[in-house]
């Protein structure tokens, strides 16, 4: 009977936090409403400048824990890594944009202008192509899943999103009939991406070279955690005091964006844990490969629609709810794999 792993606190009840800062965000941006605008206009290429410091609070220590040295160990057993990308690359971007298409255009005809449901299609589009890079580490961990192996999953997406990103959402926006700058596009990737993961690959070479791995895997990234999660906690309170008065007009649009993207969470994983399982996929490796396919890297997104869109478009605000609807949703699919184990457990080869 392997270990029963808790989650700490803090992220235990990350869902309320986020849900917190959502409301004193809101709250914020009614009470605040002139002074919440002007720093909406503190811009430099079309990205806010205090919430481009606090992405980048919560994505470099991300990048700290990338080793693509571990991508050589690869080859031993592809089937799981083969499997990952396939979901995230070939059929989660599309099944995303179908849903935000179904639900946006269609369904929700009635309620929302069809220039905005563009936007909505376009912020769930940046979630749909961006795999999850950070806190798949942590559901990984609460469902038992090898550690090495999920590092690999997720260092190769890292490499496929430098690549693949821009082209893949340049062809999904071009859908929604949205004018694409990918001027704008490639540069959110070279900032918000290949600049932390450099910065992060060099200051853990540096530290590991001056302090050991022990002292930077035990000490030194554990302390970084609370900042990047504070960090985010923070970024929502910002775009919910420029988004509040939207909010305040339109409270069903929450509910509205959060239904396609439960669905689309929700379907990805199933498919992936299902599909793995009939690949004999051993369990320690199929439960990750579900949870980055179910779990997206919303701080790029956010990123990438705030640059596109502006802070108060609403592709950025469905680029949030993304992140409330993740958290919960996510920990009831933690709470599935542990109850539906099968297979080879941790230790074993795929």
């Amino acid at each position: 009977m392997p270990q029963v792993k808790k989650i700490a606190f803090f992220e235990k009840y990350l869902t309320v936090w986020v849900a917190l800062c959502i409301i004193g965000g809101i709250a914020i941006g009614h009470f605040a409403g002139e002074s919440m605008e002007v720093m909406s206009r503190w811009e430099i290429y079309n990205v806010n400048i205090p919430i481009a410091i606090l992405i980048w609070m919560m994505i470099y220590p991300m990048m700290l824990q990338v080793d693509f040295r571990s991508i050589q160990k690869v080859g031993k057993a592809p089937k799981g890594l083969i499997w990952t990308v396939i979901i995230n690359w070939l059929i989660k971007p599309f099944t995303m944009a179908f849903f935000a298409w179904l639900f946006f255009t269609n369904l929700y005809e009635a309620y929302i202008q069809p220039e905005v449901a563009s936007e909505y299609i376009a912020g769930a589009i940046l979630l749909g192509a961006a795999p999850c890079t950070a806190m798949v580490f942590v559901w990984s961990y609460l469902s038992d899943g090898d550690p090495n192996y999920t590092l690999v999953q997720v260092s190769v997406n890292d490499l496929i999103l430098l690549i693949a990103f821009v082209p893949l959402v340049g062809l999904l926006l071009g859908i929604t009939d949205v004018e694409i700058p990918y001027g704008t596009l490639a540069t959110s990737v070279v900032v918000f991406v290949v600049i932390p993961l450099i910065a992060g690959v060099l200051t853990q070479k540096t530290m590991i070279e001056k302090k050991g791995e022990a002292w930077f895997k035990n000490q030194f990234m554990p302390k970084l955690r609370p900042i990047s999660i504070a960090a985010l906690l923070f970024t929502l309170v910002l775009i919910f005091a420029f988004q509040g008065p939207n909010i305040l007009d339109n409270p069903i649009v929450i509910l509205l964006i959060a239904v396609p993207l439960t669905i689309q969470t929700y379907f990805i994983f199933f498919l992936a844990w299902y599909g793995g399982k009939w690949l004999k996929l051993p369990y320690a490796v199929c439960s990750p490969s579900a949870m980055i396919g179910a779990s997206n890297f919303f701080e790029l997104a956010v990123a990438v629609a705030i640059a596109l869109f502006g802070l108060n478009s609403p592709a950025a605000l469905v680029t949030v709810v993304g992140v409330l609807v993740e958290v919960p949703v996510m920990l009831s699919l933690v709470a599935f794999a542990n109850s539906n184990r099968f297979g080879i457990q941790v230790g074993q080869k795929a």
